[in-house]
Protein backbone atom coordinates (compact mmCIF):
# COMPACT_ATOMS: atom_id res chain seq x y z
CA UNK A 1 0.00 0.00 0.00
CA UNK A 2 1.18 3.56 -0.94
CA UNK A 3 -0.33 6.84 -0.51
CA UNK A 4 0.63 10.25 -1.18
CA UNK A 5 -0.17 13.72 0.74
CA UNK A 6 0.74 17.40 0.14
CA UNK A 7 4.16 17.84 1.11
CA UNK A 8 4.90 19.19 4.54
CA UNK A 9 8.32 20.47 3.50
CA UNK A 10 9.74 23.32 1.55
CA UNK A 11 8.71 22.74 -2.07
CA UNK A 12 11.18 21.80 -4.74
CA UNK A 13 11.87 23.91 -7.53
CA UNK A 14 14.09 21.86 -9.73
CA UNK A 15 14.30 22.46 -13.00
CA UNK A 16 16.94 21.16 -15.77
CA UNK A 17 20.25 22.60 -15.93
CA UNK A 18 20.30 23.38 -12.00
CA UNK A 19 23.77 21.13 -11.65
CA UNK A 20 26.66 21.80 -12.95
CA UNK A 21 27.53 19.37 -15.68
CA UNK A 22 29.90 16.42 -14.82
CA UNK A 23 32.55 14.96 -16.85
CA UNK A 24 31.11 11.73 -18.29
CA UNK A 25 32.28 9.30 -21.14
CA UNK A 26 28.71 8.23 -22.41
CA UNK A 27 30.46 5.54 -24.88
CA UNK A 28 31.94 3.55 -21.74
CA UNK A 29 28.78 4.09 -19.87
CA UNK A 30 26.31 0.90 -19.25
CA UNK A 31 23.15 2.31 -19.43
CA UNK A 32 22.28 1.89 -23.33
CA UNK A 33 22.77 -2.43 -22.43
CA UNK A 34 19.24 -1.77 -20.51
CA UNK A 35 16.95 -4.16 -22.57
CA UNK A 36 13.21 -3.65 -21.69
CA UNK A 37 12.80 -7.04 -23.29
CA UNK A 38 14.60 -9.01 -21.01
CA UNK A 39 13.01 -7.29 -17.75
CA UNK A 40 10.06 -8.08 -19.12
CA UNK A 41 10.79 -11.94 -19.00
CA UNK A 42 11.80 -11.97 -15.20
CA UNK A 43 8.17 -9.51 -14.54
CA UNK A 44 6.68 -13.06 -16.57
CA UNK A 45 8.19 -15.27 -14.37
CA UNK A 46 6.93 -13.78 -10.96
CA UNK A 47 3.66 -13.27 -12.26
CA UNK A 48 3.15 -17.20 -13.39
CA UNK A 49 4.02 -17.90 -9.56
CA UNK A 50 0.70 -15.92 -8.87
CA UNK A 51 0.08 -13.95 -5.90
CA UNK A 52 3.23 -13.29 -3.49
CA UNK A 53 2.54 -12.05 -0.17
CA UNK A 54 4.93 -11.69 2.79
CA UNK A 55 5.05 -14.98 4.40
CA UNK A 56 3.86 -17.02 1.55
CA UNK A 57 5.23 -19.97 0.04
CA UNK A 58 5.11 -18.59 -3.04
CA UNK A 59 7.03 -15.76 -2.29
CA UNK A 60 10.06 -18.03 -1.38
CA UNK A 61 9.18 -19.67 -4.06
CA UNK A 62 10.22 -15.89 -5.53
CA UNK A 63 13.22 -15.11 -3.68
CA UNK A 64 14.86 -18.64 -4.88
CA UNK A 65 14.25 -17.27 -8.52
CA UNK A 66 15.53 -14.28 -8.03
CA UNK A 67 18.46 -15.81 -5.60
CA UNK A 68 19.00 -17.97 -8.75
CA UNK A 69 19.21 -14.74 -11.46
CA UNK A 70 21.54 -12.64 -9.08
CA UNK A 71 23.95 -15.46 -8.89
CA UNK A 72 24.03 -16.01 -12.61
CA UNK A 73 25.37 -12.42 -13.06
CA UNK A 74 27.91 -13.23 -10.36
CA UNK A 75 26.41 -11.19 -7.44
CA UNK A 76 26.30 -12.99 -4.38
CA UNK A 77 23.24 -12.80 -2.19
CA UNK A 78 22.01 -12.87 1.56
CA UNK A 79 19.01 -13.20 2.84
CA UNK A 80 18.58 -10.56 6.12
CA UNK A 81 15.59 -12.91 7.39
CA UNK A 82 13.70 -11.42 10.95
CA UNK A 83 10.20 -11.79 12.27
CA UNK A 84 7.61 -9.22 13.25
CA UNK A 85 3.87 -9.67 14.80
CA UNK A 86 1.20 -8.58 12.49
CA UNK A 87 -2.15 -8.34 12.37
CA UNK A 88 -2.40 -11.87 11.08
CA UNK A 89 -0.02 -12.86 13.79
CA UNK A 90 3.68 -13.80 13.51
CA UNK A 91 5.34 -13.54 10.00
CA UNK A 92 9.18 -14.04 9.15
CA UNK A 93 9.99 -11.87 6.73
CA UNK A 94 13.61 -12.44 4.31
CA UNK A 95 15.04 -9.66 2.43
CA UNK A 96 17.98 -10.46 -0.27
CA UNK A 97 20.99 -8.12 -0.49
CA UNK A 98 23.04 -8.57 -3.22
CA UNK A 99 26.58 -7.14 -3.84
CA UNK A 100 28.82 -8.13 -7.04
CA UNK A 101 32.23 -10.17 -6.24
CA UNK A 102 33.28 -13.67 -6.42
CA UNK A 103 32.42 -14.60 -2.94
CA UNK A 104 31.06 -13.46 0.21
CA UNK A 105 33.86 -11.28 0.98
CA UNK A 106 31.89 -8.61 -1.46
CA UNK A 107 30.22 -7.43 1.32
CA UNK A 108 33.38 -6.77 3.60
CA UNK A 109 33.39 -3.01 2.17
CA UNK A 110 30.61 -0.74 2.04
CA UNK A 111 28.74 0.62 -0.50
CA UNK A 112 28.16 3.67 -2.72
CA UNK A 113 24.60 3.47 -4.11
CA UNK A 114 21.60 1.17 -3.08
CA UNK A 115 19.45 0.14 -5.58
CA UNK A 116 16.15 -1.72 -4.35
CA UNK A 117 12.62 -2.29 -4.79
CA UNK A 118 10.19 -4.41 -3.31
CA UNK A 119 8.73 -7.82 -4.56
CA UNK A 120 5.75 -8.68 -2.00
CA UNK A 121 2.42 -8.22 -2.95
CA UNK A 122 -0.32 -7.44 -1.59
CA UNK A 123 -2.43 -10.26 0.51
CA UNK A 124 -6.28 -9.91 -0.62
CA UNK A 125 -8.69 -12.14 0.10
CA UNK A 126 -11.21 -11.16 -2.22
CA UNK A 127 -9.74 -11.97 -5.71
CA UNK A 128 -5.88 -13.35 -6.69
CA UNK A 129 -3.91 -10.06 -6.88
CA UNK A 130 -0.30 -11.20 -9.03
CA UNK A 131 1.15 -7.64 -8.75
CA UNK A 132 2.71 -8.02 -12.67
CA UNK A 133 3.25 -3.97 -11.83
CA UNK A 134 3.01 -3.30 -8.30
CA UNK A 135 6.10 -5.49 -6.91
CA UNK A 136 6.66 -7.40 -9.98
CA UNK A 137 7.64 -4.49 -12.72
CA UNK A 138 10.10 -2.86 -10.00
CA UNK A 139 11.95 -6.57 -8.88
CA UNK A 140 11.97 -7.76 -12.74
CA UNK A 141 13.83 -4.60 -13.50
CA UNK A 142 15.96 -4.51 -11.05
CA UNK A 143 17.28 -8.17 -11.81
CA UNK A 144 17.67 -6.85 -15.48
CA UNK A 145 19.90 -3.76 -14.14
CA UNK A 146 22.00 -6.67 -12.15
CA UNK A 147 23.04 -7.94 -15.39
CA UNK A 148 23.75 -5.00 -17.53
CA UNK A 149 26.08 -3.79 -14.17
CA UNK A 150 27.81 -6.93 -14.10
CA UNK A 151 29.42 -6.21 -17.21
CA UNK A 152 31.56 -3.22 -15.67
CA UNK A 153 33.03 -4.86 -12.03
CA UNK A 154 34.39 -1.44 -11.63
CA UNK A 155 30.83 -0.26 -11.21
CA UNK A 156 28.95 -2.74 -9.66
CA UNK A 157 31.35 -3.49 -7.31
CA UNK A 158 29.88 0.03 -5.59
CA UNK A 159 26.55 -1.17 -5.70
CA UNK A 160 24.34 -2.72 -3.11
CA UNK A 161 21.13 -4.38 -4.71
CA UNK A 162 18.07 -5.18 -2.22
CA UNK A 163 14.94 -6.41 -2.65
CA UNK A 164 12.47 -5.35 0.34
CA UNK A 165 10.08 -8.09 1.94
CA UNK A 166 7.14 -6.85 3.25
CA UNK A 167 6.75 -3.64 2.24
CA UNK A 168 2.71 -4.46 2.13
CA UNK A 169 0.82 -3.76 4.71
CA UNK A 170 -1.90 -6.59 6.00
CA UNK A 171 -4.45 -3.96 6.56
CA UNK A 172 -5.84 -1.58 4.39
CA UNK A 173 -3.04 0.92 4.11
CA UNK A 174 0.77 1.35 5.60
CA UNK A 175 0.90 2.86 9.48
CA UNK A 176 3.66 2.95 11.75
CA UNK A 177 3.09 -0.43 12.74
CA UNK A 178 2.02 -2.57 9.41
CA UNK A 179 3.97 -2.31 6.37
CA UNK A 180 7.37 -1.43 5.04
CA UNK A 181 8.50 -4.24 7.68
CA UNK A 182 11.54 -4.93 4.95
CA UNK A 183 13.21 -1.41 4.63
CA UNK A 184 12.17 -0.57 8.09
CA UNK A 185 14.73 -3.70 9.60
CA UNK A 186 16.79 -3.18 7.14
CA UNK A 187 17.46 0.54 7.84
CA UNK A 188 17.60 -0.06 11.95
CA UNK A 189 20.04 -3.05 10.45
CA UNK A 190 21.90 -0.40 8.83
CA UNK A 191 22.76 1.80 11.69
CA UNK A 192 24.85 -0.82 12.90
CA UNK A 193 27.15 -0.37 10.02
CA UNK A 194 30.04 2.31 10.40
CA UNK A 195 28.38 5.61 8.62
CA UNK A 196 31.52 5.61 6.10
CA UNK A 197 30.03 2.18 4.57
CA UNK A 198 26.66 3.43 4.23
CA UNK A 199 25.71 3.82 1.06
CA UNK A 200 25.45 7.92 -0.01
CA UNK A 201 22.29 7.68 -2.12
CA UNK A 202 19.54 5.28 -2.56
CA UNK A 203 17.27 4.68 -5.66
CA UNK A 204 14.06 2.85 -4.83
CA UNK A 205 12.28 1.20 -7.64
CA UNK A 206 7.99 0.50 -7.44
CA UNK A 207 5.36 0.86 -10.22
CA UNK A 208 7.65 1.09 -13.03
CA UNK A 209 5.77 -0.69 -15.58
CA UNK A 210 3.06 1.14 -16.60
CA UNK A 211 2.54 1.11 -20.27
CA UNK A 212 1.36 4.94 -20.15
CA UNK A 213 4.62 5.56 -18.41
CA UNK A 214 4.46 8.77 -16.02
CA UNK A 215 7.19 8.88 -13.14
CA UNK A 216 6.70 11.54 -10.59
CA UNK A 217 9.45 10.51 -8.33
CA UNK A 218 8.92 10.60 -4.53
CA UNK A 219 11.29 13.25 -3.15
CA UNK A 220 10.03 14.66 -0.14
CA UNK A 221 10.17 12.84 3.57
CA UNK A 222 7.13 13.30 5.34
CA UNK A 223 6.18 15.49 8.77
CA UNK A 224 6.15 14.58 11.72
CA UNK A 225 3.11 12.78 11.51
CA UNK A 226 5.14 9.59 10.11
CA UNK A 227 8.52 10.23 12.25
CA UNK A 228 7.56 6.83 14.04
CA UNK A 229 8.38 5.08 11.21
CA UNK A 230 12.20 5.85 11.74
CA UNK A 231 12.61 3.27 14.53
CA UNK A 232 15.75 4.56 14.99
CA UNK A 233 18.45 3.30 17.46
CA UNK A 234 18.26 5.62 20.30
CA UNK A 235 22.48 5.02 21.01
CA UNK A 236 23.05 5.73 17.16
CA UNK A 237 23.77 9.33 16.02
CA UNK A 238 20.62 11.29 15.18
CA UNK A 239 19.90 11.57 11.50
CA UNK A 240 19.97 15.12 10.01
CA UNK A 241 16.39 15.20 7.82
CA UNK A 242 17.70 18.99 6.84
CA UNK A 243 20.40 17.51 5.32
CA UNK A 244 18.70 14.92 3.70
CA UNK A 245 16.40 17.25 2.13
CA UNK A 246 19.12 18.52 0.85
CA UNK A 247 20.62 15.97 -1.05
CA UNK A 248 17.15 15.04 -2.28
CA UNK A 249 16.57 18.54 -4.15
CA UNK A 250 20.18 17.68 -5.32
CA UNK A 251 18.83 13.95 -6.61
CA UNK A 252 16.15 15.57 -8.52
CA UNK A 253 17.87 17.56 -10.67
CA UNK A 254 20.48 14.97 -11.20
CA UNK A 255 17.32 12.77 -11.93
CA UNK A 256 15.92 15.32 -14.40
CA UNK A 257 19.02 15.97 -15.77
CA UNK A 258 19.77 12.35 -16.93
CA UNK A 259 15.85 12.38 -18.08
CA UNK A 260 16.49 15.28 -20.10
CA UNK A 261 20.15 13.61 -21.95
CA UNK A 262 17.81 10.55 -22.59
CA UNK A 263 15.07 12.53 -24.44
CA UNK A 264 12.86 11.22 -22.07
CA UNK A 265 11.31 13.99 -19.61
CA UNK A 266 7.91 13.58 -20.93
CA UNK A 267 7.64 10.12 -18.98
CA UNK A 268 10.19 11.35 -15.96
CA UNK A 269 8.88 14.61 -13.21
CA UNK A 270 9.47 14.79 -9.85
CA UNK A 271 6.22 14.75 -7.52
CA UNK A 272 5.32 17.74 -5.39
CA UNK A 273 3.87 15.42 -2.82
CA UNK A 274 5.25 12.51 -0.30
CA UNK A 275 4.29 9.09 -0.81
CA UNK A 276 4.64 6.71 1.62
CA UNK A 277 7.13 3.79 0.50
CA UNK A 278 10.16 1.96 0.99
CA UNK A 279 12.69 4.96 0.69
CA UNK A 280 10.95 6.90 4.05
CA UNK A 281 12.52 4.23 6.53
CA UNK A 282 16.16 4.63 4.25
CA UNK A 283 15.99 8.74 4.16
CA UNK A 284 14.97 9.09 8.01
CA UNK A 285 15.75 6.24 10.21
CA UNK A 286 19.40 5.36 7.90
CA UNK A 287 20.23 8.71 7.00
CA UNK A 288 20.81 7.63 3.54
CA UNK A 289 19.02 9.99 1.20
CA UNK A 290 16.77 7.85 -1.26
CA UNK A 291 14.70 9.07 -4.14
CA UNK A 292 11.15 6.56 -5.37
CA UNK A 293 11.14 6.32 -8.90
CA UNK A 294 7.11 5.44 -8.95
CA UNK A 295 4.13 5.88 -11.75
CA UNK A 296 1.40 6.26 -8.97
CA UNK A 297 -1.06 7.50 -11.76
CA UNK A 298 -1.98 3.63 -12.61
CA UNK A 299 -6.05 2.61 -12.36
CA UNK A 300 -4.96 -1.07 -11.92
CA UNK A 301 -3.33 -0.54 -8.32
CA UNK A 302 -4.65 -2.88 -5.49
CA UNK A 303 -7.52 -4.56 -7.93
CA UNK A 304 -7.32 -7.27 -10.35
CA UNK A 305 -6.41 -5.63 -12.98
CA UNK A 306 -2.79 -5.44 -12.40
CA UNK A 307 -1.94 -8.30 -14.75
CA UNK A 308 0.92 -8.82 -17.43
CA UNK A 309 -0.95 -7.10 -19.89
CA UNK A 310 -0.40 -3.58 -17.78
CA UNK A 311 3.35 -3.87 -18.18
CA UNK A 312 5.01 -2.42 -20.78
CA UNK A 313 9.13 -3.37 -21.99
CA UNK A 314 9.61 -0.11 -23.28
CA UNK A 315 9.02 1.67 -19.91
CA UNK A 316 11.36 -0.97 -17.96
CA UNK A 317 13.80 0.10 -20.49
CA UNK A 318 12.99 4.04 -19.90
CA UNK A 319 13.25 3.41 -16.47
CA UNK A 320 16.38 1.30 -16.36
CA UNK A 321 18.20 3.48 -18.45
CA UNK A 322 17.12 6.75 -16.51
CA UNK A 323 17.93 5.04 -13.64
CA UNK A 324 21.64 3.65 -14.63
CA UNK A 325 22.66 6.84 -16.32
CA UNK A 326 21.69 8.70 -13.02
CA UNK A 327 23.39 5.97 -11.05
CA UNK A 328 26.56 6.62 -12.93
CA UNK A 329 27.22 10.37 -13.90
CA UNK A 330 25.78 11.94 -11.21
CA UNK A 331 25.44 9.59 -7.91
CA UNK A 332 29.29 7.44 -8.22
CA UNK A 333 30.54 10.67 -8.54
CA UNK A 334 29.58 12.73 -5.96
Amino acid sequence: MKFSAPALVLPLFCVIGCSEPVPFDSSNAVFSKVSGERAFKHVKELVGIGPRPAGSEALERSRIYLEDQLNSFGWQVKRQTFEEDTSIGKVEFGNLIARFGADQTAFSKGAKVLIASHFDTKRFSGFEFVGANDGGSSTGLLVELARVLSEKPELASQIELVLFDGEEAFGSRITAKDGLYGSRHYAKQMLLVPEKQRPSFGVLLDMVGDQDLKIRAAVQIPGQSLRDLKNQDESADPVDHEEINERLREMSRWLLDSAAELKHRSEIGISPNYIVDDHIPLNIAAGIPTIDLIDFDFPYWHTPGDTLEKVSADSLEITGKVTLHLVEKFLIRN
